[in-house]
């Protein structure tokens, strides 16, 4: 174990648990669930750019997508960069206009604008179910890059590095709320850019140039160096279905959407837009292109997530190391804060408050209790994941995506067409987010052979139709005009 690559990888988690205690001193009185979930609606843009950055930035963006393209070469390279765009359409289909609903309906969770929208208590409760499930498969996914992160770096068995990990990021995330997450992601976002180039340049000068380690890579298979990849596994037709799932699905990301209810002003916004594209172009670029030229460097490894950590070690001196041992422990962390509190608001506002005991924030020292119930809430939901973590798959990416498959399945187009379709009504919705999520199950465990078309494709089209068919069919009712 190496001291010099933990002193700033402690430091900065130190700094974390720093912001999470002064985050909640400052916590206003009578406001912990504004506080708590959406941070008072306070964001400016630097920060909203860079929180929704790192959330979107995770595991897969810095250890799975590397290891693909460890495994996969320069094709995966191409195929991450689709995910530019990603947080710009978040922000610029759902950003002003879910911002104004939520402000009118002083909405603190996604499914507090869904039953605004359509006054209906079952797509609420499909919402929260499917919400939670999904979250759980992508927390495990966060949680294993974590442990196997410190694994790698430290040599500590992967059980002890689990339990270091989420212990980490369960209790900060219980202590500071989403004030406490957004201004540690703004911290996680600067170490995750810097900890990028600074790998990458490793790369580059200990390999010799771009063109040796391409020359290399293409002495160990010439389908590295390929836009296709080994066996011509990157298709056109999969590379476009995988631009819905990576980049246009990612507007029905309830970690992500939440975002778009928190920040400030239509300035701050407009500042996110542009910010976070840029950040998620240098992650992108970097981490993938670390993975795939590493095959040339480590052309053997046990586990192609390993590849990041491996390359940390190798090419960087051990203080710059644990540098960037911050950044994909930023992304990571990031991450599942942000996870942490949405499954938290879910359980706690959106099924607790509004179905269990609604009088329970009218009742006398509420803050108190509902803080109480946070903390309990999401400390029991990380101590699940953890259990789950424990028997990690081989390829984390695959889980992940499959679970962000999913939510979009459920979310995209209530959301969409919730936002800008009036005649969109509650029997639309319900009936494409269970018929989505079922056509999504169905094709994930039967893997039909699609020409290379991931199954996100015909799912979203499928609820699509759905929704506007059933909509139709069924539409809201009229409210009653007074005389």
């Amino acid at each position: 174990m190496n001291i010099q690559i933990l002193i700033p990888l402690v430091l900065y988690v130190l700094g974390v648990f720093a912001v999470a205690f002064f985050t909640r001193r400052h916590q206003q009185s009578g406001k912990f669930l504004s506080e708590y979930f959406v941070g008072n609606r306070s964001m400016g843009g630097f920060v909203l750019a860079m929180t929704l950055a790192a959330t979107y930035a995770s595991a897969s963006s810095f250890i799975g997508g590397p290891g693909a393209a460890y495994k996969m070469g320069l094709g995966w390279v191409l195929l991450a960069m689709i995910q530019l765009p990603a947080t710009w359409l978040t922000l610029g289909v759902l950003g002003k206009k879910f911002a104004i609903e939520a402000r009118r309906h002083n909405a603190l969770t996604l499914n507090d604008i869904l039953y605004a929208r359509f006054k209906n208590r079952n797509v609420v409760i499909f919402a929260s179910l499917a919400l939670l499930l999904a979250f759980f498969g992508t927390m495990v996914v966060q949680f294993v890059g974590g442990a196997r992160l410190l694994q790698t770096v430290t040599g500590l068995p992967y059980q002890a590095s689990l339990l270091i990990f989420a212990c980490t990021v369960g209790l900060y995330t219980t202590i500071g709320g989403f004030r406490a997450v957004v201004l540690t992601d703004t911290i996680q976002g600067i170490m995750m850019v810097i900890g990028t180039l600074l790998l990458l340049y490793g790369i580059i000068h200990v390999g010799g140039g771009i063109g040796e380690l391409v020359t290399k890579m293409h002495a160990i298979d010439p389908a590295l160096v390929t836009p296709y990849g080994p066996n011509q596994f990157l298709s056109q037709p999969f590379m476009l279905s995988f631009w819905v799932l990576v980049c246009f699905g990612v507007i029905g990301l309830p970690h992500a959407a939440v975002r778009c209810m928190s920040y400030k002003d239509s300035p701050s916004l407009h500042k996110g837009m542009v910010i976070s594209t840029v950040v998620i172009a240098i992650l992108m670029f970097g981490t993938h292109t670390a993975g795939a030229l590493g095959r040339a460097i480590v052309p053997d490894i046990d586990s192609p997530d390993q590849i990041m950590p491996t390359l940390m070690i190798t090419v960087l001196s051990p203080v710059v190391a644990g540098v960037f041992l911050a950044g994909p422990m930023a992304a990571i962390m990031s991450t599942i804060d942000s996870l942490l509190i949405q499954a938290s608001a879910t359980l706690l506002k959106d099924l607790y408050i509004n179905y269990i005991n609604p009088r329970a924030a009218e009742q006398h020292k509420a803050d108190s209790k509902l803080n109480r119930l946070s903390l309990w809430i999401t400390g029991i939901f990380a101590l699940l994941v953890f259990f789950a973590a424990t028997n990690p798959p081989e390829m984390i990416i695959w889980l992940n995506l499959m679970a962000l498959g999913g939510l979009q399945a459920v979310f995209l187009w209530p959301l969409v067409l919730g936002l800008y379709w009036k005649r969109a009504s509650a029997a639309g919705a319900l009936s494409s987010m269970v018929i989505g999520l079922g056509c999504y199950i169905v094709l994930m465990v039967t893997k039909p052979d699609m020409g290379g078309v991931h199954a996100i494709v015909p799912t979203l089209i499928t609820g699509l139709v759905t929704f506007v068919i059933v909509s139709w069919w069924k539409p809201a009712p009229r409210p009653i005009e007074s005389k």
